[in-house]
């Protein structure tokens, strides 16, 4: 038995598709896993659970950008206790570098988000790129899978 050509395993894109978790396609997760496998594991040589349940919980959205290989970009918003959401898993295949895609994700999961507070765990390198979007480090440098990190708070939206 082939399979079919005539659907695509990855959607196609040049804007940010949103899906939420308990939505999500088979098909679509793999295609998420797959980049966030060869970026986070593979290309930074980590060996870290990956897969941590929180996928396919209604209240996680999955917000990308696929291009006619794969899963060009990435990022996953998660409300966390009390309301606070938590933005992870943001990341960008290789081939794709440099044009953008991140910060058309994170312009997309911002304004769903709205003026709620919103954290993330940034790479260290990364922290300039998270402050564009009104982030602001608090606390100290961490240590999270050999690679450090660091919490960045977006606590209030920035005003225009």
């Amino acid at each position: 038995m082939g399979v079919s050509t005539d659907t695509p395993i990855i959607e196609t894109s040049s804007f940010p598709l949103s899906v939420a978790g308990d939505e999500i396609t088979a098909a679509q997760l793999h295609g998420i896993l797959r980049l966030r496998v060869d970026v986070f594991v593979v290309e930074q040589n980590v060996a870290y659970h990956e897969i941590d349940g929180r996928d396919l919980l209604p209240g996680t959205r999955h917000l990308w950008i696929g291009g006619s290989v794969a899963v060009d970009s990435y990022l996953r918003v998660l409300q966390d206790a009390g309301g606070t959401f938590r933005i992870g898993r943001v990341c960008t295949a290789v081939r794709s570098r440099g044009k953008g895609l991140a910060g058309r994700l994170m312009e997309t999961a911002l304004a769903g988000i709205g003026d709620a507070p919103c954290v993330l765990d940034a790479q260290t390198y990364a922290t300039k790129f998270y402050a564009k979007y009104g982030f602001v480090a608090e606390g100290d440098e961490f240590m999270e899978d050999g690679i450090p990190h660091i919490t960045m708070w977006r606590r209030e939206a920035p005003q225009p």
